[in-house]
């Protein structure tokens, strides 16, 4: 089903990577595209429980939008094993403005196709995808 605001069908890849990632912990990281020819969001990297967040950072284009989910895993004050998902909508300044506008106008209606996600974020550069922040909006 296309978005009405951007005409952007899902990919039902998507939600079963999400849903494998969410019940399976089978993936840590989660990289989607916007294919503008077929008019809709497809996976485009898919990153193994065993990688960190700088790997997941380095997947991240510096110049191109994407939407990304990553799974956080935390220790509290506590003591206890924590896990969050986290939304990221990737919006470098230095991306097309067309592309901008297309992630823009289609980023809710994607979020909505994946239940489950704990925290989201919105990033123009490196420094507001950072670990800290990311620790930050864990706790």
């Amino acid at each position: 089903m296309a978005n009405a605001a951007s005409g952007m069908a899902v990919d039902d890849d998507c939600k079963r990577r999400f849903l494998e990632l969410k019940a399976k912990r089978t993936h840590r990281f989660i990289i989607y595209r916007i294919d503008e020819k077929k008019k809709m969001v497809v996976v485009e990297q898919v990153g193994k429980p065993v990688l960190g967040y700088d790997d997941f950072a380095a997947s991240l284009p510096a110049n191109e939008c994407r939407y990304a989910i990553f799974d956080y895993d935390f220790v509290t004050e506590e003591n206890c094993q924590k896990s969050k998902i986290f939304f990221i909508a990737w919006s470098p300044d230095t991306a097309r403005v067309r592309s901008k506008m297309i992630y823009a106008s289609s980023k809710e209606r994607f979020k909505r196709e994946l239940d489950g996600i704990q925290v989201d974020l919105q990033a123009t550069d490196s420094a507001e995808v950072g670990l800290d922040v990311i620790q930050g909006r864990a706790s």
